[in-house]
C-alpha cells in the first residue's frame, strides 16, 4: 500500500513537472512566432540600419532601368489618317449644329412644358 501512494505522489509529481516544462516550452514558442514583437524590438535598437535599408531598396526601385518596348509604325499606309481626319470633322460639325440648335431646342421644351393652349400648366 505504501508503494501504491508513493508511486502515485512520484506520478502527480512527474505530471507536474511535465506540466511546467511544457507550458515553458510553449512561452518560448509563442516568444519565438511573435514576428511582430520581433520587428519592432529590432527597429528600436538598430533604426539606423533599417531606415539605410529601406532608403536603398527604394532607391534601387526608382533608379531601375525601365524596359523600353519598341513600337514598329508602318509609314505606307495612311489609310488611318484619313479616316481619323474625317471623324475629327464630323466631330466638329455635329457639336457646331448642338450649338446653334440649343436656344431652339430649349424653347421649344420650355413651351411644351410650361404652356398648353397659351396658359401656363399649374394654373387651373
Amino acid at each position: 500500500m505504501a508503494e501504491k501512494s508513493e508511486s502515485i505522489d512520484e506520478l502527480t509529481a512527474e505530471i507536474a513537472r511535465s506540466r511546467e516544462r511544457l507550458g515553458r516550452d510553449l512561452r518560448g514558442l509563442r516568444y519565438e512566432l511573435d514576428f511582430p514583437a520581433k520587428f519592432r524590438r529590432s527597429f528600436r535598437q538598430q533604426t539606423l540600419s533599417w531606415i539605410s535599408a529601406a532608403a536603398a531598396v527604394g532607391a534601387l526601385i526608382a533608379l531601375a532601368p525601365m524596359r523600353k518596348k519598341k513600337i514598329y509604325v508602318d509609314a505606307s499606309r495612311r489609310t488611318g489618317d484619313k479616316k481619323l481626319m474625317a471623324t475629327g470633322l464630323g466631330l466638329a460639325a455635329m457639336k457646331l449644329a448642338a450649338n446653334v440648335a440649343r436656344p431652339v431646342v430649349v424653347e421649344f421644351v420650355k413651351n411644351r412644358l410650361f404652356t398648353s393652349e397659351g396658359r401656363p400648366r399649374g394654373r387651373t
